[in-house]
């Protein structure tokens, strides 16, 4: 069974940073594959593949890094405990449904990319709370944990929760001539964290040439809503990675260019993990 949370820790805190993967994990329950109506290979189109890899220099940096086992098509840590679908779940309340329970991505996901159901029928609600019960709240315990002792010793922290999109993801959401944005930060509009810090997380990949962009379509779910709280020094961005910079999306594989984006990844996570020592970002975003 895949373990909910990893933590790699640093020799030496230096960092007031948190680096996290929610959604790279690619250990699949025998159980699951056998309940799923889809391969394997299309189940994992919802993973952020490789993205765990891509940040596992962090702690060479001083900063720890969290990460998981447990594939997004099982349970989706970027969301509520309680968004829960009826269309899936026996004995889910109807009431109060958002758009992504709506669109079957909720806690337990009804379906994987491009609107594939992953079950032939309904799952019972104790299955799911199960789940929910072995593997979300461990993880979730484990991120608060590790951002509430990087608060104490720090004063502030900033959450980088990175996730993958598809290539084709911002498909119709480019103004003809654009750039298609290859990194897309965010921060729930200016409600999860610090402007200034913002600002500085910009800059750092800005000064790799990648095409960076703001909120949209990507502004944030879950974690960098519960967790961003800037007025108490909880600062949370969610970043997004295009998919196509380091694999081959079709094969779910490394491309041929995975070790020098990976090299890239390094230079920006010592930059990120860098910065409460440079221009008193996080004395800026305090004040």
């Amino acid at each position: 069974m895949p373990i909910a949370a990893q933590i790699a820790e640093p020799l030496r805190a230096t960092s007031p940073v948190v680096f996290a993967s929610p959604h790279s994990g690619r250990v699949y329950p025998a159980a699951f594959l056998a309940e799923a109506q889809l391969p394997e290979l299309i189940l994992r189109s919802s993973e952020d593949a490789f993205v765990d890899q891509l940040l596992a220099s962090a702690p060479e940096f001083g900063a720890p890094l969290l990460t998981t086992q447990v594939p997004r098509a099982y349970v989706d840590f970027n969301r509520d405990a309680d968004e829960l679908d009826p269309a899936l779940i026996l004995g889910a309340p109807r009431a109060g449904l958002n758009p992504r329970v709506a669109s079957g991505l909720g806690v337990v996901a009804r379906v994987v990319s491009n609107g594939r159901a992953i079950y032939r029928g309904k799952i019972p609600l104790s299955e799911a709370q199960a789940r929910i019960t072995a593997y979300w709240h461990p993880y979730h315990t484990a991120l608060t944990g590790l951002l509430e002792r990087q608060h104490r010793r720090f004063g502030q922290v900033l959450l980088c929760d990175f996730h993958s999109m598809p290539h084709e993801a911002l498909t119709g959401h480019v103004a003809r001539g654009a750039r298609r944005p290859q990194i897309i930060i965010g921060d729930r509009w200016g409600a999860a964290c610090a402007p200034a810090i913002v600002d500085q997380v910009e800059a750092i990949w800005r000064k790799t040439g990648l095409t960076v962009a703001r909120n949209a379509p990507f502004a944030g779910a879950y974690i960098t809503q519960r967790y961003g709280q800037p007025s108490t020094g909880m600062n949370v961005v969610q970043i997004e990675i295009d998919r196509a910079l380091y694999m081959d999306e079709a094969r779910i594989a490394p491309s041929a260019d995975f070790a020098a984006f990976q090299g890239l990844m390094r230079g920006v996570i010592a930059e990120l993990a860098a910065l409460d020592t440079g221009a008193g970002v996080f004395d800026l975003a305090a004040e």
